[in-house]
């Protein structure tokens, strides 16, 4: 209970910090930052029910039906929206171009898939946990069977997603990096690191759980200390999302940010000068309409004769 109360204060001072930085910036508001309030949001309300189920179980020692499956729809619905927004980043949106076209419709129904599928997963694992004593032992193994069944389907989606999300984040960054985007690709560098430490923790932990399983005793006792288990996936995730959250955070400019390409130096200083005649200098017959030339450093292998000089535009 106490865990759950400390993640909804945390994703409150969040919640707050983003939509504060959002209404500062709001003329440079871009729609995956909306994506992201979204997906705080929702991790909010999620926390506020399932500290409420808990308080009330121990207070009446009875479960508040209302507060415990609108928990569990809310977090079905945060890992949903948080997979598609992790799979829209990598695609570049926001970053390389302003739309996904018809990715966005592929993103949007894989997550309702998963949406759908880990909903009936955990509401189904809900009812054989809470109404143990009103089902049969029949019914509950049916129920449990049809858990496992839809958790090896989740389990199939998630793989999805990662795959996905990999191999965008690579296409991406051979974009970024071909086209001398340093600043973009940096950005996308360091995602890559949150979520490779994420997948990384993630298979630690699981390695441990499969590992204390087998112990006699084990060290983390679903009956005394069962929330630790949710505990450490929550962390997990919460770390991901400061870390998407920072490097998406609403700045100046960032409406342009897709339009925008980083320009290198190349050859040297080279500048270009162009002027364009007013209209006022139509009386010199168009001799100085456009006057364009290169600036004294010139690339290795040109002479002073080969020197590009135009001193007058086209006459009308």
């Amino acid at each position: 209970m106490y865990f759950f109360f400390g993640l909804m204060v945390f994703y409150l001072i969040l919640f707050v910090w983003y939509a504060f930085m959002m209404n500062y910036y709001r003329d440079e508001i871009i729609p995956i930052q909306k994506w992201v309030l979204s997906t705080i949001g929702i991790g909010l309300l999620e926390s506020f029910f399932k500290a409420g189920d808990l308080w009330v179980w121990n207070v009446d020692g009875e479960r508040f039906w209302f507060s415990l499956y609108t928990g569990v729809v809310f977090g079905v619905l945060k890992r949903a929206i948080s997979r598609c927004l992790v799979v829209m980043l990598s695609l570049g949106w926001g970053v390389t171009c302003d739309s996904l076209g018809s990715k966005m419709r592929k993103v949007v129904l894989l997550g309702i898939i998963y949406a759908g599928c880990s909903a009936a997963r955990d509401i189904f694992t809900v009812m054989a946990i809470t109404e143990n004593e009103i089902l049969s032992q029949d019914q509950e193994n049916e129920i449990l069977d049809v858990v496992t069944i839809l958790t090896f389907v989740v389990s199939f989606i998630d793989v999805t997603f990662y795959l996905w999300i990999f191999d965008a984040l690579n296409g991406t960054m051979q974009y970024l990096e071909g086209m001398n985007q340093a600043m973009k690709l940096k950005r996308y560098l360091r995602l890559r690191l949150i979520l490779l430490i994420s997948v990384l923790f993630a298979i630690l932990w699981s390695v441990f759980g499969i590992v204390d399983s087998y112990n006699d005793k084990r060290m983390v006792n679903e009956e005394e200390n069962g929330w630790v288990l949710s505990a450490v996936w929550e962390i997990n995730y919460l770390f991901v999302l400061i870390g998407l959250s920072y490097l998406w955070a609403p700045e100046t400019g960032a409406k342009e940010y897709a339009y925008v390409m980083e320009l290198s130096p190349v050859g040297g200083d080279l500048e270009f000068d162009t002027n364009i005649g007013s209209p006022d200098d139509d009386d010199n017959d168009g001799e100085e309409g456009v006057s364009s030339e290169y600036s004294d450093s010139k690339p290795g292998g040109y002479s002073d004769e080969d020197e590009l000089h135009i001193d007058k535009g086209v006459k009308a």
